[in-house]
């Protein structure tokens, strides 16, 4: 697999999925654009890279940072090949119990800022006339219900802004996919009770949790020309926990 000179914008960048994605695309030659609201974290991300990599600070939720991204990216290496959005956060409170606040957080960053990331990113590709891939991350509970509501919610719309993207701009030679994980470990994981850890592994037929390299894996591949022909998809990485 080869990505050089391909141009890889990844969000949600300084940790977890996100940072094994840099990571991955950077090994087979991409240039990386590390984005996350924590720079320091997301540069470290991509320190290896020297000039093939560019760590931009950016509040996914909010529409004019993202396009300051965007045009960083084009001021930098002319334009983008590939967007992958990583960056989520989780909700801990009980559906009673969620605040307005805690809501419009949630869906700002998960689903809000997907939209704006592909928006800006189809706009990028379609004003250089880069026949590129866009990658959103969901999640196996967008189909099973298992979460806490507004990050359900959000990733359940992940799903359906994936789809009508992919029949409006596929005319483009744009193509975009969803990953939709299974538990996996990643920070949002962390402080869950080994108990509860336990129940969840026992529950996946392949005996483990994902490691985020399972995720960085099939981005690449969506990402390829291997997977030309495949648009509008969800693709599971759960361990056969479920099915979709």
């Amino acid at each position: 697999m080869n990505f050089e000179n391909k141009v890889v914008f990844v969000t949600g960048a300084a940790q977890g999925m996100g940072r094994a994605i840099c990571r991955r695309f950077g090994e087979f030659g991409a240039k990386v654009v590390a984005v996350d609201i924590k720079l320091e974290a997301a540069a470290e991300t991509i320190a290896d890279l020297g000039e093939r990599g560019l760590a931009l600070a950016c509040n996914v939720a909010d529409a004019e940072a993202v396009r300051q991204a965007f045009a960083e990216v084009e001021a930098r290496f002319g334009g983008v090949d590939v967007v992958v959005n990583s960056a989520g956060i989780g909700a801990a409170s009980g559906f009673p119990d969620i605040s307005d606040d805690n809501w419009t957080r949630v869906i700002g960053v998960n689903l809000t800022g997907t939209f704006l990331c592909c928006r800006e990113g189809v706009r990028l590709m379609q004003k250089h006339g880069i026949k590129g891939a866009l990658i959103n991350v969901s999640s196996t509970g967008a189909f099973t219900g298992e979460g806490p509501v507004p990050y359900i919610a959000t990733k359940a719309g992940v799903i359906g802004l994936t789809r009508s993207i992919a029949r409006e701009v596929a005319a483009s030679g744009i193509r975009i996919n969803t990953i939709v994980p299974g538990a996996t470990n990643t920070p949002m994981l962390a402080g869950i009770p080994e108990q509860w850890m336990q129940a969840m592994i026992q529950a996946i037929p392949l005996g483990r949790v994902g490691e985020p390299e399972d995720i960085a894996r099939l981005a690449t591949f969506l990402a390829s020309d291997d997977a030309a022909y495949i648009t509008g998809q969800n693709m599971a990485v759960n361990g056969g926990m479920s099915f979709l």
